[in-house]
């Protein structure tokens, strides 16, 4: 099994900040990427950062100039530095760990965290 652990959110008013956190455990055997999801109410989820193992990153253009991206690979840990925060930035942020759990899986998978609540007042 795989778990992400995801931590950070909260609520915050329009041009703060916050720092998620996300810890993967378990039986891993090897990761392509990390990275973040959201979905709002009523909405699709959605792509917000992605990172992969060599440290290349990809955002959603909603959040270019004002989101980071970073990965700690000894600690199988990624987090989201998110500056300038906006109203439409409210969502249930997930955690998104493509990998696999051992070596004889010819196939990445996808794990998902639980979500950690960001709430962006005007």
């Amino acid at each position: 099994q795989v778990q992400l652990v995801e931590s950070g959110g909260g609520l915050v008013q329009a041009g703060g900040s916050l720092r998620l956190s996300c810890v993967a455990s378990g039986t891993i055997f090897s990761i392509n990427t990390m990275g973040w999801y959201r979905q709002a109410p009523g909405k699709q989820r959605e792509l917000v950062a992605i990172i992969t193992s060599g440290g290349s990153t990809n955002y959603a253009n909603s959040v270019k100039g004002r989101f980071t991206i970073s990965r700690d690979n000894a600690k199988n840990t990624v987090y989201l530095q998110m500056n300038s925060l906006k109203p439409e930035d409210t969502a249930v942020y997930y955690c998104n760990l493509n990998g696999r759990r051992n070596g004889f899986e010819v196939r990445n998978r996808d794990y998902w965290g639980q979500g950690t609540q960001v709430t962006v007042s005007s």
